[in-house]
């Protein structure tokens, strides 16, 4: 039980983690595309590979969070 308990708070830390890093790139990634001046369909390109890089980044660091504190009882 207390296994299934902990797995699930790793996959909502890293679930959580993905959704908020995920906006944070989107959000930076427009930021930096319209300031740096990127041309046409690579602002797109940008874009998405700032959103997919930050979340994947937020997560695993959310994750990893997340599996420290589920070891530790208070």
């Amino acid at each position: 039980m207390a296994k299934d308990s902990c797995l699930a708070r790793i996959t909502a830390g890293v679930a959580v983690g993905g959704a908020v890093g995920g906006a944070v790139g989107a959000v930076y990634g427009t930021y930096e595309a319209v300031r740096y001046k990127v041309p046409g369909l690579l602002k797109i390109r940008h874009i998405g590979q700032m959103t997919l890089g930050s979340a994947a980044i937020f997560g695993l660091f959310l994750g990893a969070g997340s599996l420290i504190h589920c070891g530790k009882s208070y």
